[in-house]
């Protein structure tokens, strides 16, 4: 193991120069993967030496999202305290669904759920569970609605014409989410949405009504703090006032931007918050994290147990309920995602994590300042958002982006709004600083001046 250890050490260092010296992988095609990388598995083993020349391949290859030229998802960076946590996990290889297995680290992540709650205004009988991301933290909130609503369901199957409701620049899990629990995706209902991406909420209560007229029985409405391409946050407060109106379950889905509940600037954002029924976020996008770490959290605790206990006398042997995890999560084994959140929150304090978020936003402004000040851009996103969406001297923003990445100059996406297509650069990346903003607008610019014509006219 010690051996290990140090040939782990060693491809460190190596992805570090990496990092440094080609912040952009030379992106591999698809067709060449197999011929390019020894990838093969065979009958017998290699030595040492071989392995670490194929990892030292591969690490070469593989995006590098720690880089300071990393924009494309919404997550990048690296933050020392919580890659040791997560690495820590990995040594200790513990499960998270009973006490008798995972020990202190229950402690560990109830600590990190009480304090989420906290932070989100929920009452003493609240509580939350992690998992593996926020297409399975927006599915379980979905089936804890679906099993309050309609308790039967659980047993006997659905057999109401039921509906739910999301925007139109929500994230794509909510469809797939229905048709994975049975209520099909002609049931969800896109709500409309205003310029900057926000729930229109008079649209959303106009739907509900039409669908009691027409005899559905609406049961969700998943609220979005940070859509996946513009960053907009829908008014909790107004939309919780439409859900309480009509007996409907509020989930806010706060993958991406639901980080602000550690911000006294930006908490406004998600105002409201503390009337919803479930929230949930995810730490390994606005604070840093290594994937994947991500948090739900409901207002009544009750609702975790009634969708996902199930008794298994083989299992849970000791303790009660409120310390085996496993009563209240979708998954029975589960690795744990708790420790590296908790050595990140501990390392820096509660303030520490303020401070991750805020750099983002103040990076974000940043941007839209220069974009601003640039007659050759054209802003497309607005205020309060760490998504920064521009265009530059009218280059269509799929070519753009395509071309940065295959000559290996800039990992950044494109994004698309009411018909309009533009590039996508957003902040989340922990490691990035003023510098690096200018760093990415200059090479853009260089880039086009040395190329884009010659690459389009090809």
């Amino acid at each position: 193991m010690h051996q290990d250890l140090q040939l782990f050490s060693d491809l460190c260092d190596f992805l570090f120069e990496e990092e440094k010296n080609n912040p952009v992988a030379q992106p591999l095609p698809t067709n060449e993967l197999f011929h390019k990388l020894d990838l093969s598995l065979n009958k017998d083993g290699v030595i040492d030496s071989d392995l670490k020349a194929s990892l030292k391949s591969i690490i070469e290859f593989t995006p590098k999202t720690a880089s300071r030229s990393f924009f494309n998802q919404l997550f990048g960076g690296r933050l020392g305290k919580a890659a040791l946590g997560d690495l820590l996990s990995v040594m200790l290889n513990n499960s998270m669904y009973t006490y008798k297995v995972a020990g202190p680290q229950v402690g560990v992540e109830k600590e990190i759920i009480k304090q989420i709650c906290q932070l989100s205004g929920y009452p003493e009988n609240s509580g939350g569970t992690m998992a593996p991301g926020g297409s399975m933290t927006n599915f379980m909130a979905l089936l804890m609605a679906r099993d309050s609503k309609f308790p039967s369901i659980r047993t006997q199957g659905i057999t109401q014409k039921v509906t739910l409701y999301t925007s139109d620049a929500s994230h794509y899990s909510t469809a797939k989410n229905a048709a994975l629990s049975g209520i099909g995706r002609q049931n969800v209902r896109l709500i409309n949405t205003n310029h900057k991406g926000e729930m229109d909420v008079e649209h959303l209560e106009q739907t509900i009504k039409e669908d009691l007229n027409n005899g559905y029985e609406p049961f969700f409405v998943n609220a979005t703090a940070g859509t996946t391409v513009l960053g907009a946050f829908d008014d909790v407060l107004a939309i919780s006032q439409v859900c309480k109106t009509y007996n409907l379950w509020l989930h806010v889905d706060g993958a991406y931007c639901g980080s602000v509940i550690f911000s006294d600037n930006y908490k406004h954002l998600v105002n409201g918050i503390e009337h919803t029924d479930s929230f949930s976020v995810n730490a390994h996008k606005m604070l840093g994290t290594p994937l994947s770490c991500s948090i739900i959290i409901t207002k009544n605790k009750a609702h975790l147990h009634n969708s996902f206990s199930n008794d298994a006398e083989y299992l849970y042997q000791t303790e009660g309920d409120d310390f085996n995890l496993g009563k209240t999560s979708l998954q029975c084994g589960r690795r744990n995602d708790a420790l590296k959140l908790w050595t990140l929150w501990k390392s820096v304090g509660t303030n520490g994590l303020r401070e991750i978020v805020e750099h983002q936003f103040e990076l974000a402004q940043f941007a839209r300042d220069y974009i601003k000040s640039n007659p050759d851009y054209s802003l497309h996103s607005f205020e309060d958002s760490i998504s920064v969406c521009f265009n530059y001297k009218d280059i269509p923003a799929s070519a753009l982006c395509t071309l940065l990445y295959e000559d290996a100059k800039l990992m950044v996406g494109f994004g698309k709004f009411n018909d309009k297509e533009f590039v996508r650069m957003v902040t989340i990346n922990t490691v990035l600083r003023k510098e690096d903003i200018i760093n990415f607008f200059k090479t853009i610019e260089t880039y086009v001046a040395k190329n884009m014509l010659k690459n389009i006219a090809s």
